[in-house]
Order: structure tokens, then sequence, then C-alpha cells
């Protein structure tokens, strides 16, 4: 089993570093070398796992996405991600997809291997959808009362200079000249010419 070492600390973690989480790492893997277990690469981040834009991270999504190894190992899932739990399944569920497992070393049953297996996704997947709905009704109420308050939605609408489309329509300039002039759809000087546009 080609194994991947994740690890991070945060650049707001003072006085901290990699090392404990990859002493631990590696002697878990080296604890099991008689199945077989080698480790494959170090991947090591310091800065906030709150975005997946980490280049040791996405260095090894990256190289799982090639096979280089069998399983990726983390200390603990807030070591992979900080980005919330629809985005850390999203990234489990990318491994998966790749033909590459995933391990919690310190969280017992968070790991695709095992009888849990199934059932830690499933919670995940449950808790993931619960995010979701909250973050929806989040939007829908800060939505709701912005308009209570009169605040315009969406975006503001485009004011086209109807006399100027004809105008320049009459200068022989074609449709895609005349929207790339006014910064405004073909289709909307398509109705603008042919009088739909009211």
């Amino acid at each position: 089993m080609r194994v991947a070492i994740y690890a991070r600390v945060s650049t707001a973690d003072k006085g901290q570093d990699t090392e404990n989480q990859l002493r631990e790492l590696r002697q878990f893997v080296g604890s099991r070398s008689s199945d077989g277990w080698i480790i494959a690469g170090e991947y090591v981040d310091q800065m906030t796992g709150k975005t997946a834009n980490r280049p040791e991270f996405r260095r090894l999504f990256q190289d799982a996405s090639e096979r280089k190894f069998d399983l990726a190992l983390f200390w603990s899932l807030d070591r992979l991600s900080r980005e919330g739990v629809v985005e850390t399944l999203q990234h489990l569920e990318r491994l998966k997809a790749s033909g590459v497992q995933w391990w919690s070393l310190k969280e017992e049953y968070l790991r695709s291997i095992g009888p849990f297996a199934d059932a830690v996704l499933a919670i995940l997947a449950c808790i993931a959808k619960q995010e979701r709905i909250r973050l929806s009704e989040r939007v829908k109420a800060g939505l709701d009362r912005a308009r209570s308050q009169g605040k315009a939605i969406g975006r503001p609408k485009l004011v086209v200079d109807r006399h100027r489309v004809q105008q320049l329509h009459q200068q022989g300039l074609s449709h895609w000249d005349i929207s790339q002039k006014l910064g405004i759809s073909r289709a909307s000087v398509g109705r603008i010419l042919t009088g739909n546009g009211d």
C-alpha cells in the first residue's frame, strides 16, 4: 500500500510546525510495514485550511488523479480541510473517485477502509446536506430582508439607446459589431431591430 502523508499547520498556529504530525504519521505507516505499507510521498502546507488553494494540497490531488499512491493519510480531518463539511466531503469523494482511499489518524472511524466506511460517508453527506440547506436559508433570509428595506435585488437593468442601435445598423454594422460596441447581447440587438424590444 503506497501511502501519501498530508500534514498542515496554519500560519496562525504560533510556535507549531508540522513535524509533530509528520512524526506520528511516519510511525503509523512504519508500524504497518509488515502489511506492505510504504510512504510514497509527503505533502506539507503551512497555511490556513480554509481554502483549497494550497500548493501541496493541490499537488496531493494531482498525484491522486495520477494514482501515484493508494491511500492519503492525514493527522485529522481539520488538518486536511477547514473549508466546511460540504467542501471537505467533496475532497474525500474526489480521492475515492481517483481510486485512492483516505484515513484520519486521530479520528478512529474517519477512514474509507473498514466496516464503518459507508456509514461515515453517509453521515458526512447528511451533515453536508444540512449545511447546504442552512446556507440556502441564510441567503433567502438576507434577500427577503433586503427586499423589505426596498433594496433592488439582482443585476441593475441595462438601459439601451434604441436610436443608437438603429443608427449603427443603418451604417452597415452587423448585429455582432453593434452588440460589442454597445455592450449588449446580439439577441437584444435583434429584438430592437425587429421591433420586439419593447
